[in-house]
């Protein structure tokens, strides 16, 4: 039997919530990106890129869990596996990293870019459907392929314009906007997703909507990312650079010989003294 789900079983509240929570991450994860480009010391540029890569992560994680809250499976109890929820984060932020470490390093190049997008989409697709695969019913999940297909190009295209935006975009308010547009994108890959789901239950409770005890279960899950993500928020606010536009222009380029050039350096003539 063909149970009736929905995605919204509190409301607005909880897609609102997800999209607010996927801002979040986007917004952060593009200002650590950006200040990591302002100084090019390794070890400094590596460590904005990895928060960045961990506040993207987190947020779409997040975003996938406080729109969960609102699932519910008519007739059956909804509960999840917390080893495969905790891989699916793993994913997420393993994923972002190699797409965020690539145009870090390497540029908005198109190829690499393409490389990078295509890697973090389906990452994030695959985060989204383990996430799933996570969920424990009384009943087995269908999907419908063509709507699947559709929430995979919806994430690759929503990595790479956030790879590139990341890269790309500099400005203070322009990082807000592209934060906006993001959220936007994957919020509506997640919902696109969904949308492909259908449950076949095996038996049936009483119970319209998963317990209490659900509720807390994600509740706690979603704890340490949103405290990776309040962390983040901190380090970025009080970053002199971030909060004094320091990012906005970049410093003037010190030309350097390449570590492994065989070409000698070129000093610059010393200025003409007349005697």
């Amino acid at each position: 039997m063909n149970a009736t789900v929905s995605d919204f079983y509190y409301g607005a509240v909880t897609p609102i919530a997800a999209y607010v929570m996927a801002c979040l991450g986007a917004g952060l994860g593009l200002r650590c990106t950006t200040r990591s480009l302002r100084r090019t010391r390794g070890g400094h540029r590596a460590g904005w890129l990895m928060l960045g890569a961990v506040s993207l992560g987190c947020g779409i994680w997040a975003m996938h869990f406080i729109a969960m809250i609102g699932f519910s499976v008519q007739g059956a109890l909804v509960s999840y596996d917390p080893g495969t929820t905790l891989l699916s984060l793993a994913v997420a932020i393993a994923v972002v990293a190699v797409g965020v470490f690539l145009v870090g390093y390497r540029g908005v190049a198109p190829l690499n870019l393409g490389i990078a997008g295509t890697v973090t989409g389906l990452g994030v697709a695959a985060m989204h459907y383990l996430g799933m695969a996570a969920m424990q019913t009384h009943g087995t999940l269908h999907y419908s392929v063509p709507t699947v297909v559709t929430s995979v190009v919806i994430a690759v295209v929503a990595a790479t314009a956030a790879l590139w935006a990341a890269v790309s975009i500099h400005g203070l308010w322009s990082s807000l906007g592209a934060s906006l547009v993001m959220g936007i994108a994957v919020t509506g890959m997640h919902y696109t997703g969904m949308a492909a789901v259908s449950v076949h239950l095996t038996s049936t409770t009483e119970v319209a909507q998963s317990s209490a005890s659900l509720l807390s279960f994600l509740l706690v899950m979603l704890v340490g990312p949103l405290s990776v993500l309040l962390i983040a928020g901190v380090i970025v606010m009080f970053d002199p650079d971030m909060m004094l536009g320091g990012d906005e222009r970049e410093a003037p380029a010190t030309l350097a010989v390449p570590v492994f050039s065989t070409e000698p350096a070129i000093e610059s003539p010393a200025p003409y003294t007349h005697h």
